[in-house]
């Protein structure tokens, strides 16, 4: 006898109530599958043909041209797509090479103006030392005539400081003032 199924079986004492005749459930449905009983081939059969055909029909007039013509327009739209691209690639290497050439003629522009632009301030630097030149050497010329002038005065001074001096230290030393003539005499002795 089979073992009482804990899932499906009350507990004892439970207020539960039996159905009579549930128990031959079982025992109704012990034919063959369905779709196997020989008896009803041939209308399945019958319903398969229609249902294939009918599907067959929906599928190709008109699932199956819809999908042609969405994939024939994506198909076209990516040739153009592509096309595209490829004329703007073109154009952009076009405009990269254009961009190149007119980069190294303007670099070129360049490097001549601030060639041109060097030169002319050498030359006018050039003319600006030579003129400063020709003025600090006459200010050197002016300064050095002054400078003789001024040392043959001072020179002239020196002559009459230095008999003032020995006049004074002859005097000191001796008591009396030396005479003119032996002082001149003494100064020429010692100019030579």
């Amino acid at each position: 006898m089979a073992q009482p199924n804990p899932l499906t079986t009350p507990p004892s004492g439970a207020d539960t109530k039996i159905v009579p005749g549930h128990t031959e459930h079982a025992e109704a449905h012990s034919g063959a599958f369905p779709p196997f009983e020989t008896s009803g081939f041939l209308a399945q059969l019958i319903w398969l043909a229609l249902a294939f055909g009918l599907l067959y029909y929906l599928m190709d007039k008109i699932a199956l041209p819809r999908i042609q013509s969405i994939l024939h327009a994506r198909a076209e739209r990516l040739r153009a797509d592509l096309d595209q691209a490829q004329a703007m690639k073109a154009e952009a290497d076009a405009a990269g090479v254009a961009f190149e050439t007119a980069l190294r003629t303007a670099q070129g522009k360049a490097r001549d103006i601030a060639q041109t632009t060097r030169n002319e301030l050498a030359a006018e630097a050039e003319v600006k030392r030579k003129a400063l030149e020709e003025e600090l050497n006459a200010k050197l010329s002016a300064s050095e005539a002054t400078i003789r002038t001024r040392t043959e005065s001072a020179m002239g001074n020196v002559r009459s400081i230095a008999g003032e001096a020995a006049t004074a230290i002859v005097e000191r030393l001796t008591g009396q003032a030396p005479d003119r003539a032996s002082l001149d005499r003494a100064l020429d002795a010692t100019a030579h």
